[in-house]
């Protein structure tokens, strides 16, 4: 018999041969009906969803778990103005004067109009150090206090960033290059040394959190992009404890200065890790350069804001060729950060250069993020068989307004985030949340896709880009599977494909023509391997503030 029927439902399969239905039948972890409601088999449990659509499970091709909350730090989303960020860490100063650091995370670059934030603007919260992450966890910010503490003050350098200096010398509170930095293994150390918000227990604790937010929004595949073999230990702890509610596939990080030893590690590491239907290890992730809203992306012209200034590759030209290259031979699939096009660029002619050197086929190599890609590269993607891994939310005006529409200039604003134009042009594209950069609900991504509107729903930009509901819904699961050599079990609802699949609280294609009502949604069955691991309807409710959008979905947090 069935295990589980979803019945009366709006059923999106993305097979090409049965787009429709309206019931599946799971059994077994695989689903073993898609059809006809009235033709549907008996089952030990069937679940009447009211016309409600039912899809494929997410797959969130960029999140990282890593990242998450924590609880004993300081959300600063949603804070626009310097007095609010800090008010916020002020009170977390007051309440807890337990904590040797005061840490806060998810501060806008544009919180301080005209500069870049510096340790004076954190001055007379606290005499203990404070450390603040960017929202797009590429820069930091610090007081006095931890500018002594760090040794920055008296002219050290730190492994997990670059401190800025100002024309005397003296360092202004402003750390660029940290995401990049942090992950090595040198960075990650001192980075556990110093900030204790980064000790493992913390780390794992946000893993759990993130884990169960995936869970409760639908998301059945998240891609950890980011994971430094010092940290595989977690993810193996989450396996063993029977947290991995939702499959994990590890992208492990590659240093741009690592040699052919470290990468030696890699592919021992991958080799030697153990078969597992939840965890999976394998693709790799490279820098080609950092981000554009400080001005270190890598742009093919000088910044609108700052003439001569181009910003820099995250390595010297050619260093990214040879590694992909080496990479490529190795068997790896890599996964590439890239937001400038010259970043994008380079990255495109490195996997170019290593499918043409190694004679490979169907690597399906990609690229991160696709911020400003030029009109030139746009059908090198198809060409190459490269996915473009973006995040609909990032180009929200909301977010983008202000510093980086600035520092790239309105000449070049029909550069940015080109979903529409890369799904016309054949390429893949995968999409993803880049959580905690962005709301890890894909109801958000799904939001902004069609409007490229704020959540406030005022202010659309580059609407041209803008895609459908189908579209959309396509990058978040069958595009995703494709990417990741998934397409024949996952991204799909057929007969004999791996039951990982969501029910919506409603049908969403009737909120294509007025996409606010998407962000009144919710994933109200999430299904994992044939087994339910989200359903709301008896879930605990966890409140999650994000800037505007509040969420209210299952697990801890």
């Amino acid at each position: 018999m069935t295990d589980l029927l979803l019945t009366n439902a709006t059923v999106r399969t993305f097979d090409d041969k049965f787009p429709w239905a309206e019931a599946v039948g799971i059994t077994g972890g695989r689903i073993s009906y898609v059809g006809p409601a009235a033709s549907a088999p008996a089952a030990k449990e069937r679940r009447d969803l009211g016309g409600a659509l039912v899809t494929p499970g997410i797959i969130d091709s960029h999140n990282h778990l890593l990242l998450g909350f924590d609880a004993d730090a300081v959300s600063l989303e949603g804070a626009e103005t310097l007095a609010e960020v800090r008010r916020r860490i002020g009170e977390l100063a007051a309440l807890r004067p337990d904590l040797d650091w005061i840490c806060a995370e998810n501060a806008v670059y544009s919180v301080v109009h005209g500069r870049r934030p510096n340790a004076g603007d954190l001055a007379g919260l606290t005499d203990r150090p404070v450390f603040v992450t960017t929202y797009d966890q590429h820069s930091v910010w610090l007081n006095d206090a931890a500018l002594r503490a760090l040794g920055i003050a008296d002219g050290g350098d730190i492994h997990w960033g670059r401190p800025e200096r100002d024309e005397s010398g003296e360092p202004t509170g402003w750390v660029t290059d940290f995401y990049t930095s942090a992950m090595t293994t040198a960075g990650l150390a001192g980075l556990q040394r110093d900030i204790p918000m980064y000790s493992p227990e913390r780390r794992y604790r946000k893993l759990l959190s993130s884990l169960a937010l995936a869970t409760a929004s639908g998301i059945t595949t998240v891609v950890e992009p980011q994971v430094p073999l010092a940290e595989l230990d977690l993810m193996y702890r989450a396996r063993a404890e029977g947290r991995l509610s939702s499959r994990v596939i590890t992208a492990l990080f590659h240093p741009m200065d690592a040699d052919a030893a470290f990468r030696r590690e890699l592919r021992e590491a991958v080799d030697s890790a153990p078969v597992d239907e939840l965890l999976r290890l394998g693709p790799v992730k490279l820098y080609a350069d950092d981000v554009i809203e400080p001005h270190t992306a890598w742009m093919l012209d000088d910044y609108a804001n700052r003439p001569g200034h181009r910003g820099h590759p995250s390595a010297p030209l050619g260093e990214l060729t040879r590694i992909i290259t080496e990479l490529d031979r190795l068997g790896f699939q890599t996964h590439t950060h890239a937001t400038g096009d010259g970043g994008i660029r380079i990255a495109l002619d490195a996997i170019e250069h290593a499918t043409r050197t190694n004679g490979t086929v169907d690597r399906r190599h990609g690229i991160v993020h696709v911020e400003c890609l030029h009109p030139d590269d746009l059908h090198r993607f198809a060409g190459l068989g490269v996915t473009a891994a973006m995040q609909p939310r990032h180009c929200s005006p909301d977010l983008v307004a202000g510093t980086w529409m600035e520092n790239v200039g309105e000449q070049r604003w029909d550069r940015a985030w080109r979903f529409r134009s890369l799904v016309e042009s054949g390429a893949h594209v995968a999409l993803s949340s880049d959580w905690q950069v962005g709301e890890m609900d894909p109801l958000v991504g799904f939001y902004s896709a069609l409007t490229r509107a704020g959540l406030d729903g005022r202010t659309a930009w580059t609407p041209a880009e803008r895609l459908g509901l189908d579209a959309t819904l396509s990058g978040y699961t069958r595009e995703g599977a494709w990417a990741w050599h998934a397409d024949d079990e996952l991204g799909v609802i057929r007969e004999g494909a791996r039951a990982d699949v969501v029910a919506w609280s409603d049908n969403l294609y009737q909120h294509e023509n007025e996409p606010a009502a998407l962000l009144d949604q919710r994933a109200e069955l999430t299904v994992v391997a044939g087994r339910i691991v989200h359903d709301a309807a008896t879930a605990a409710p966890l409140l999650i503030a994000y800037g505007e959008r509040t969420h209210c979905s299952a697990g801890t947090h």
